[in-house]
């Protein structure tokens, strides 16, 4: 039997889509853990890197602070857990956690600097308090590079809970450990790896649209004729080589 028979043999066989080792319920506990640990660090994070980045005080230490995280493997961290908690969720939830607090708050604190400051010197000539302006100036503006840190911390959270079959979680990766630990388990390796690859793709598609939601219509439009205006020298160019 070639390798794609073997792999669409595995996907259609209604053992593997049954059960507590099944695709629906290790895909349910990856997508849960993923949810929690994303929801958490952006309830630690995006306070911290909103209002660093408004005072414009402190951002970069916490930056190189937080980014420490980022030096250290995410095994490694969740092998120390487990050393603190035990085996199962715990450890692997905190791991993620700390993974992706990171690239938020280095986004939601760049984004808030990259707002125009005349703006914000308006908006106080115009008598708004800093919470006004804080939500109606500058974080309205700052989302876009604020969202680009959650899909950056969402999708590394999907890719690395696949570890978290290695201290005895569960999860998609469970179905690559397996994999590996048997000698025919190739196409159980494969499928876990599909499936990781597929929700990792379904989760940064689900984030760009949020993104495209939060954002303020006349910032996706100035984005749209800036990337048309950007086109239009190549263009040139081109013709012009012609």
């Amino acid at each position: 039997m070639g390798l794609l028979a073997q792999q669409w043999h595995w996907f259609t066989d209604a053992a593997n889509w049954q059960g507590t080792t099944g695709i629906p319920y290790l895909l349910g506990q990856h997508v849960l853990i993923s949810l929690a640990a994303t929801f958490i660090a952006m309830g630690i994070a995006l306070p911290i890197g909103i209002i660093l980045g408004h005072l414009g005080k402190g951002g970069l230490l916490a930056i190189n602070v937080t980014n420490v995280g980022r030096a250290i493997p995410s095994f490694a961290l969740m092998v120390f857990f487990v050393l603190i908690f035990g085996l199962g969720t715990a450890p692997t939830l905190i791991a993620l956690i700390v993974l992706a607090v990171p690239p938020v708050i280095t986004n939601a604190y760049q984004g808030m600097r990259s707002v125009d400051r005349d703006l914000v010197d308006s908006a106080r000539g115009l008598g708004m308090t800093e919470a006004q302006i804080l939500r109606k100036v500058e974080v309205p503006i700052a989302i876009p590079v604020i969202m680009a840190g959650v899909r950056t911390a969402g999708v590394q959270v999907v890719a690395t809970a696949t570890l978290g079959a290695y201290v005895a979680w569960g999860g998609l990766g469970l179905l690559i450990e397996q994999g590996l630990n048997t000698a025919t388990g190739y196409p159980e390796l494969l499928g876990g790896a599909i499936l990781v690859a597929l929700l990792a793709g379904a989760t940064e598609g689900l984030l760009a649209l949020v993104q495209r939601l939060l954002t303020p219509a006349g910032l996706r439009k100035v984005s749209a004729s800036h990337a048309a205006v950007a086109v239009k020298p190549s263009t040139s160019r081109g013709k012009a080589a012609a």
